[in-house]
């Protein structure tokens, strides 16, 4: 399928493609990687006005190291995400998860911001970076402001940006010594959606666990924060009881949807299987 007409704009910097959104009005669209976008344009599930092409504003696609944490560009790549050192060594749950999206050709030109400001919850990253307490920077023509992960996901593929903001940046807290971490993730196919994943670090000392973020992928319209699972494990032993205990409360506050991946109940199920997975290996890690 042909996708409809729509005005093409390439900016070279990050002053003139907030200026360019802006004119275009509410319908324009901003093009990252284009991997989410570009299938919708061709099947018509989205008709933008105008489309204002990121490609050539090379400061996006920096990640830097910032003291306390880390700044990932928004159109850093997935590929260049899973390879940074900076990445590895203090957001390695970053890195994991990410070398898990869909399969080299789409890293390769997907990216970490578009990824989130598609806001699917059946992706992968959304779930790390509430996980995380990361931070979204984004920018308009008005200024720049900040928006916790937390509340970036406020509905099915639909973010807090207004219509006329680009994200510039993600700002993710540094895990730090003693942190494990591990993404786990079912999907019916390789390189398929997550029918349900589980985003884990974990905080060790002397036997015990200290800290935990655990959020989930694909459990309702936007990553959930399993608070309760955070909450019953800290300060229990490393075993396997403890994890098996936590996980039974991985469901809670959870609204899973059905579809042809499998039933709300069979996710429950998962969200539990998986959740326990996460913790061990995380806690062992």
């Amino acid at each position: 399928m042909i996708p409809a007409r729509f005005e093409y704009v390439r900016p070279a910097s990050l002053d003139e493609a907030v200026s360019a959104l802006a004119e275009a009005g509410e319908d324009a669209k901003a093009l990252a990687g284009g991997q989410s976008l570009m299938p919708l344009l061709r099947l018509r599930l989205a008709y933008p006005d105008a489309l204002i092409d990121l490609d050539r504003i090379d400061p996006l696609r920096e990640i830097r190291d910032d003291g306390d944490a880390l700044v990932i560009g928004a159109m850093a790549t997935h590929h260049q995400v899973v390879r940074d050192p900076l990445v590895n060594e203090h957001a390695p749950l970053i890195a994991e998860a990410t070398a898990t999206v869909a399969d080299p050709a789409v890293r390769h030109r997907g990216t970490f911001g578009g990824s989130l400001a598609h806001a699917d919850p059946a992706g992968d990253l959304p779930a790390v970076a509430v996980a995380l307490d990361a931070v979204v920077l984004v920018r308009s023509v008005r200024g720049e402001r900040e928006i916790a992960a937390r509340d970036f996901f406020v509905d099915w593929m639909t973010s807090a940006m207004e219509p006329d903001e680009l994200m510039v940046s993600v700002r993710v807290p540094k895990l730090g010594p003693g942190w494990g971490v591990h993404y786990e993730k079912f999907q019916r196919t390789a390189q398929a959606w997550a029918v349900v994943g589980v985003a884990c670090a974990v905080r060790r000392e002397r036997g015990a666990i200290e800290d935990a973020r655990v959020a989930l992928t694909n459990m309702g319209p936007v990553p959930v924060r399993a608070s309760t699972v955070e909450e019953f494990i800290a300060g229990r032993t490393v075993s396997d009881d403890s994890f098996r205990s936590a996980a039974e409360s991985a469901t809670d506050g959870t609204t899973p949807p059905t579809d042809l991946h499998g039933s709300a109940e069979y996710r429950r199920h998962l969200a539990k299987v998986l959740t326990k997975r996460a913790l061990a290996t995380a806690a062992t890690a």
